[in-house]
């Protein structure tokens, strides 16, 4: 991973064809917005455009095709990277997250509804023509009431956070880039400091709570674009608990783990640290006592 970030710091010859290159590589393209990004960060927005030019035909054409992800994470990317140099601050970034979830929800409403629709029909046709008990011992009945779900609002959904939590994610890629070539170890600091304001997160958590009994299945989108801020929160309380209790690292793994099987509970400890600040209490619970205990 360095010896990339140094590769793309060199110079703009060696960032351009990083960009570019993983840019028309199926599963690489969040590379292509972290290099993007990390130029961003480092050396500002005019840089970053210049390389992203040669990066854009490349993916425009992808998206001509019918896969809009590499061009909307790397535009969703650079934003949330524009956001973070100008205001230092990951509360700013996870704020900026909701008018972009929103940006990307639509879109997926809008102009690339066709090609969602196409791939709910394919799905629909496959699970049409599956004999009766194949998939997974279901019955006639139960394919057909499969077919009746409405699948598209689901999908307009899961296509949303993917394209919001992959630009984030490069954002986090791009900003490590930056802390391991000048500043070491200064990613995890800041990150281990992100806590939301308590109002933000009682909001956030509305929005989980409220979107799908007020829009039906079309708040399954909002649910997860409001989700994401707190999921990330949630995961700085839990690495900022273990890096103050200098606990091993397979406390780490299990986090990651229960953020699989418990996200609401992650995004609910988010909600309840912002309210009652476990960190700092920990900190002034465990500061210098004089030997006295």
């Amino acid at each position: 991973m360095r010896a990339l970030a140094e590769y793309i710091m060199r110079g703009r010859m060696q960032a351009t064809l990083v960009v570019a290159g993983s840019s028309v590589l199926p599963l690489l393209f969040w590379v292509g917005a972290a290099a993007s990004s990390l130029v961003l960060l480092r050396r500002g927005l005019s840089d970053a455009l210049g390389i992203l030019v040669w990066a854009l035909f490349p993916a425009l054409y992808i998206c001509y095709l019918g896969e809009p992800s590499v061009l909307l994470v790397m535009l969703g990317t650079l934003v949330l990277a524009h956001v973070l140099r100008t205001t230092t601050s990951w509360i700013r970034v996870l704020m900026a997250c909701i008018p972009l979830g929103i940006v990307f929800m639509l879109l997926a409403n809008t102009v690339f509804a066709g090609v969602l629709e196409s791939y709910v029909e394919v799905f629909k046709q496959a699970l049409a023509e599956l004999p009766a008990g194949s998939a997974g011992g279901a019955t006639d009945e139960q394919i057909q009431n499969m077919q009746r779900v409405p699948l598209l609002p689901f999908l307009q959904g899961m296509m949303t956070f993917f394209w919001l939590s992959t630009s984030v994610l490069g954002l986090v890629l791009a900003r490590y880039w930056q802390a391991l070539l000048y500043n070491p170890g200064g990613f995890g600091e800041e990150f281990r400091q992100i806590r939301l304001p308590a109002l933000l997160a009682i909001a956030l958590l509305a929005g989980v709570l409220l979107a799908p009994a007020l829009l039906g299945y079309a708040g399954w989108a909002v649910t997860l674009v409001c989700m994401l801020p707190l999921m990330l929160a949630g995961l700085a309380l839990g690495h900022g608990l273990i890096a103050m209790k200098q606990l091993s690292s397979f406390w780490s793994i299990g986090l990651y783990v229960a953020l699989l099987v418990a996200m609401n509970l992650i995004c609910l400890l988010a909600v309840i640290d912002s309210l009652f600040d476990f960190r700092g209490r920990l900190a002034r619970k465990s500061g210098p006592t004089n030997g006295e205990g």
